[in-house]
């Protein structure tokens, strides 16, 4: 009786702390996803190579990337085998870079609060895929391995959108510019590293389905926030 108590209380910290953790990353996303301060100025100001730094400043920006990182929780929300998550995450990153490389170095302009309304969307997206939800909405949905690349496109183009808003110098930007890509995807790495482990604690303590539609509900609201705040922008600044 007394160990049956303990794993309920085990999983519903695991809950607390994933629903603290997604309040943190919106609570600071006004200020989280864009790039600023010592960091803009340092980017703006640099001239030549400087690779180490880009990559550092990469994975610092995917870290503290609230979105991107809602997204890729729900995409491996349900995957229980490493060669899954490695599929699903290498499509995401490799449409992540398509768009963050060519946005970048080929000038292509898009509205970044659109760009971030359909992110904020790729959330609710994926938590109602995750809910076995999406064909209330979508009658033949996607293959979900299509999706994931075709929204790591979008993630990619919104993170150019950040760094098209600077003024970055020409000498040695191709360079750095793919450093900093290789930056972003360390910086995935790691927090994936993070999100899989907390993930398979939940598992291993039991009830993980009993609170994986509360999770998934949590998921797509704050996935409809993110987008709505992107929309109200849009008209409003």
């Amino acid at each position: 009786m007394s160990n049956s108590f303990l794993t309920k209380n085990q999983n519903n910290k695991i809950l607390i702390a994933c629903i603290v953790g997604i309040l943190i990353l919106f609570t600071n996303s006004i200020y989280a996803h864009g790039i600023g301060g010592k960091d803009a100025l340092f980017l703006q100001q640099n001239s030549g190579q400087a690779m180490s730094i880009f990559i550092y400043l990469g994975a610092k920006h995917m870290i503290t990337g609230y979105d991107h990182l809602l997204y890729l929780c729900g995409v491996i929300f349900f995957l229980f085998r490493l060669k899954q998550v490695a599929i699903f995450v290498s499509l995401f990153a490799l449409g992540h870079s398509i768009t963050l490389l060519a946005g970048v170095l080929s000038g292509i302009q898009v509205n970044p609060f659109m760009v971030d309304a359909i992110i904020g969307l790729s959330v609710v997206y994926k938590a109602l895929e995750n809910l076995n939800s999406l064909k209330l909405i979508i009658k033949v949905p996607p293959n979900p391995k299509i999706a994931v690349f075709s929204f790591g496109l979008v993630h990619g183009l919104g993170l150019a959108t950040k760094l098209q808003e600077m003024t970055l110098s020409s000498d040695g930007l191709i360079l750095n510019i793919i450093s900093f890509n290789i930056g972003v995807e360390i910086g995935q790495l790691i927090a994936l590293l993070g999100a899989l482990i907390l993930i398979k604690v939940w598992r291993d303590q039991g009830g993980f389905y009993r609170h994986s539609r509360i999770f998934n509900l949590l998921l797509m609201l704050f996935g409809f926030l993110l987008a709505l705040y992107q929309i109200l922008g849009y008209f409003l600044i």
